[in-house]
């Protein structure tokens, strides 16, 4: 059964005075430095760019300059890596408040974070670790999407991780932890679609059952992207979530699964090192618009 974002969204129960964007469905594609001038000649047929929040948390300078001005033209999405929603240390709140003046700035339709931690005391680490799906974890991270969505006053999409090691101690699954971190704060979920298939393959489970338990919560974004494939020290698959290449295959055939279960949601190709040409990540973004624009048909005339 198809579920409209909009709708899922006007019920999921987000927080009283708490605000609720909404991108455009249509695919959008991360914006790179490399790209600025690019986007600002041609324009492209895009549907919305998204930024990482800390690359622009500082008060001026040319990235400030060319986002103002490809803002005036597109809808935005800024997409954090540092608040470290599952860590053991509280939120910074420095990190926080620059967070919160970059969305006054420039209003996004969307704000979206990771299950994951990132730092521990002073210590910043340059990755996304996974967190354990038990008790105590599930509060710390609730009681911190709390705190974030009180404090930027939007609804915060939180995205599903890739993951390449669990913990035994674990006492949920993934799908059961996410579910229960979105009912008790009223965030929503960013669906990774490419998290999904790279955690099923690494940890050897059914990408279209994680799929379908997923679907049944408000995503308000998708997320695409390339994986690296490695082996591991016995010889099976690793996938690596590397964000380096166009999106496979596999992906797009779960991502089809995904929208013939959400409905068409906004869309993002993720492509952040050995970045392309824009006109690549444009195409990618067609592909991405054709299936969008299949289902809304389907589900028009079902």
């Amino acid at each position: 059964m198809l579920k409209k974002f909009s709708a899922s969204l006007q019920h999921g129960g987000a927080p009283a005075g708490i605000s609720m964007p909404c991108l455009p469905v249509r695919a959008g594609i991360g914006l790179k430095p490399e790209h600025f001038h690019a986007v600002l000649e041609m324009q492209p047929d895009v549907g919305f760019f998204e930024i990482h929040a800390e690359n622009y948390m500082v008060d001026g300078g040319p990235l400030h300059h060319y986002l103002s001005r490809i803002r005036e033209h597109y809808p935005l999405s800024i997409h954090g890596v540092g608040l470290s929603i599952g860590g053991e240390s509280a939120l910074d709140m420095q990190h926080l408040d620059r967070l919160a003046g970059l969305i006054r700035r420039y209003q996004p339709q969307s704000f979206s974070e990771h299950l994951a931690w990132s730092s521990h005391g002073d210590v910043f680490l340059n990755d996304l670790l996974p967190v354990a799906y038990d008790a105590t974890s599930l509060q710390r991270v609730c009681d911190h999407i709390d705190q974030v969505q009180s404090h930027l006053q939007c609804r915060m999409l939180l995205e599903n991780p890739a993951s390449y090691v669990e913990f035994s101690s674990s006492t949920m699954t993934e799908a059961e932890f996410i579910r229960e971190v979105v009912q008790r704060t009223g965030c929503a979920l960013l669906l990774d679609v490419n998290n999904v298939y790279v955690s099923s393959v690494n940890h050897q489970r059914d990408a279209c059952a994680m799929i379908r338990a997923l679907s049944l919560l408000p995503v308000g974004e998708v997320h695409l992207a390339g994986f690296a494939q490695e082996t591991d020290a016995a010889g099976a698959p690793l996938l690596i979530d590397s964000h380096g290449a166009a999106v496979a295959q596999e992906v797009w055939g779960l991502y089809q699964y995904a929208l013939e279960r959400l409905g068409p949601v906004a869309t993002l190709i993720e492509w952040d090192n050995d970045v392309p040409a824009l006109e690549i990540l444009c195409q990618e973004a067609i592909q991405a618009d054709c299936l969008l624009q299949d289902v809304s048909v389907w589900e028009r005339t079902a």
